[in-house]
């Protein structure tokens, strides 16, 4: 008698994403809550990798892996301090290492945020890994999870909208509550719409057309309450194609609708920065931060500042006239960010995350769960372009949920199983059988 499969392993990486929803949506560095999700996100991840078996990921990804965390650790080795004086400013040469008088410097201006960072990347890596690892139904099972940190999340938010236009709750969390159980809104409004083509996949190929509908509703009806006009669009226009997207099979049909896809992307990001540029001083915008950030990057574009230390090195670049009570705390574009703080290196692994990320979308577009994360994923990297929702743990975590869902070898093999079966008639019924059974 074969014995039943384990199942424990999708209840503890359920239980890291569900509590990464309820706990991490804090932006300020040294939380406890985000790390209270790091040490049960690797604990759980350790518990997964412990069994030695299970689907393995694909070795492009590990090495995208293992190179952003060896980027991360060589900005903690200290270097001798010629070898930085000729690419870095002298204001920005390092923190030495052991006293003021060693020639021996860091890469990292802030060691302390760096690990930081690191700890955060290693915690959402390992949660990826343990992710390929499970079976397509474990993956699967995971979704309820998901769901349950978003319904979380929007009772918590429609409790706030109905009490006041800006009901912030302090002492519940290390952080102070904004919107849902995130401190920023626009933050909150991107859990909403990156669940959106999960809700339509559920709907539509689940069989819960009309849980699915109330859910899409609700998430709409939460993203107008939010007060994110932009995330309100990007909300439309991510129902309307995921709708559109998901419901499609044939292939040419499939090309027209990545050109709308496309199109609809690149009309809402630019409406993200119209509409945002109106609530912020046009002297204090967006466009700023980013000229601003680019100044920095052609001045440490070979080392970077260390991860993690976006604000210190902002400041000495920072026009005086644009010095006001309030301060810089990320660029507003995760993409300008990363590479300020990583460097050249960084800018390559970015290229190289999308081009994987390319190519999965173009050998998996009909495996409709992988269609709907590919679609989240990129929206959500659309809104990487004006804003910073990688730098929460909540954001993070559900990012590498459905990346993992993207590279699952899983989906694959079974696709190509049941291309080699075939349906036939068996007692009143239908059965699935080897296409070499019925030769």
């Amino acid at each position: 008698m074969k014995s039943r499969p384990s199942e424990w392993d999708k209840y503890l990486l359920g239980s890291a994403l569900f509590l990464s929803l309820l706990v991490g949506g804090g932006t300020a560095s040294g939380l406890i809550s985000d790390t209270v999700v790091e040490v049960f996100a690797i604990v759980s991840t350790a518990a997964v990798f412990s069994q030695g078996t299970g689907q393995r990921s694909p070795h492009l990804i590990r090495w995208l892996l293992i190179m952003a965390v060896a980027l991360i650790g060589l900005q903690l080795i200290p270097l001798p301090i010629a070898m930085l004086s000729g690419v870095r400013p002298p204001l920005l040469q390092g923190v030495p290492w052991l006293s003021d008088e060693t020639s021996l410097r860091f890469i990292s201006v802030g060691v302390g945020r760096t690990v930081e960072c690191l700890l955060f990347v290693l915690a959402v890596a390992a949660f990826f890994l343990a992710v390929l690892r499970l079976r397509v139904d474990q993956v699967h099972a995971l979704l309820p999870f998901f769901f349950m940190g978003v319904i979380c999340n929007g009772l918590a938010g429609a409790i706030q909208f109905s009490l006041s236009d800006d009901v912030a709750i302090k002492g519940l969390l290390p952080f102070t509550i904004n919107a849902g159980l995130f401190a920023n809104r626009n933050h909150f409004s991107a859990l909403l719409f990156v669940s959106i083509p999960f809700v339509v996949y559920y709907g539509l190929f689940r069989g819960h057309l009309l849980s699915g509908a109330l859910g899409l509703v609700a998430l709409l009806v939460l993203l107008l309450a939010a007060g994110s006009r932009a995330g309100t669009l990007i909300g439309l226009a991510i129902t309307v194609i995921s709708v559109v997207f998901l419901s499609t099979r044939s292939r040419v049909s499939g090309f027209g609708i990545v050109a709308i896809f496309i199109g609809l992307s690149i009309y809402t990001m630019g409406a993200w920065t119209t509409l945002d540029a109106r609530e912020v001083d046009p002297a204090f915008g967006r466009a700023e931060f980013a000229r601003t950030t680019i100044d920095g990057i052609k001045d440490n574009l070979v080392t970077g500042i260390g991860f993690g230390n976006f604000q210190k090195g902002y400041q000495i670049y920072e026009k005086e006239g644009m010095i006001y009570r309030f301060y810089v705390n990320h660029a507003h574009n995760d993409y300008l960010e990363i590479v300020f703080e990583g460097g050249i290196v960084a800018a390559f692994l970015i290229a190289f995350y999308l081009l994987l990320l390319t190519s999965a979308f173009v050998r998996n577009r009909r495996e409709p769960l992988q269609r709907a994360a590919f679609l989240s994923v990129f929206f959500l990297l659309v809104h990487s372009l004006v804003d910073y929702p990688l730098r929460t743990m909540a954001l993070a975590m559900t990012f590498a949920f459905m990346n993992a869902i993207i590279f699952h070898k899983g989906f694959a093999d079974r696709s190509a199983k049941k291309a080699n079966m075939v349906e036939v008639e068996h007692n009143g019924g239908k059965l699935l059988v080897p296409v070499e059974a019925t030769s």
